[in-house]
């Protein structure tokens, strides 16, 4: 993706957010350079991977499939291991109409997926089999507490306020419908380093930035280079 692409989604996303009533937390409005001086002081944010996270999943054609996240909240992966801490995580994304967050799957992380407003957000289901996405395999999951078990391909819809849990090893894609969808994801703690595993090989969970023009934020996957 190029560095001018990824600035526009920013603003066009913080506007589309706001119009929800959500407000991001003040880091969020930290230019690069104010990062960096500051690094000394935000471990907490860099080394939770929280901030600003676009992605085209390494396919080169983000309005058909990608997607915004911004992650407000995270705990450690030891956190998990201890059974006590910060065993949390909570991210703001925007799934635009038609656009699709690629079939995957995750080991450690189960998640809500809430539709917090917009359109109405379509999410793909199938099972597993010795993890790998078997589509002839349903699941069985929570819809706002009630539980149901759906066959394989079962596109369930999900109107403004409503949600599914989802659990670890549930394969999933998901995309809007009608409009753009502001969506809420509440997990448990997350690590998009290695627990996202696409169904495509040659899915990537990151993206890599052709750098036409200075960053408005960093993402977090800028963190690496920039505060070294």
């Amino acid at each position: 993706m190029k560095r001018s692409q990824i600035n526009t989604i920013i603003r066009q996303s913080e506007a589309f957010m706001r119009d929800f009533g959500y407000i991001l937390p003040p880091f969020a409005g930290w230019s690069p350079e104010e990062m960096v001086a500051r690094k000394a002081e935000i471990a907490g944010i860099t080394g939770a991977g929280l901030g600003w996270d676009i992605t085209d999943f390494g396919l080169g054609d983000f309005a058909s499939k990608g997607l915004f996240l911004f992650t407000t909240r995270n705990g450690r992966v030891g956190d998990l291991k201890r059974g006590r801490g910060m065993l949390y995580a909570e991210k703001a994304m925007i799934s635009r109409k038609d656009q699709v967050t690629p079939m995957h799957r995750h080991d450690l992380k189960a998640e809500d997926i809430i539709n917090r407003g917009g359109g109405t957000l379509v999410i793909e289901l199938f099972g597993d089999t010795d993890g790998h996405c078997d589509r002839e395999k349903g699941v069985t999951v929570a819809t706002d507490g009630v539980v149901q078990t759906f066959e394989p391909g079962h596109r369930l819809r999900l109107a403004p306020g409503e949600s599914v849990t989802l659990m670890p090893g549930d394969w999933h894609a998901f995309w809007a419908e009608e409009a753009d969808v502001f969506v809420a994801e509440v997990s448990t703690v997350n690590d998009d380093a290695i627990d996202n595993i696409f169904e495509d090989p040659l899915v990537s969970r990151f993206s890599g930035i052709e750098e036409d023009e200075h960053p408005v934020h960093l993402l977090v996957s800028d963190y690496g280079t920039w505060l070294r």
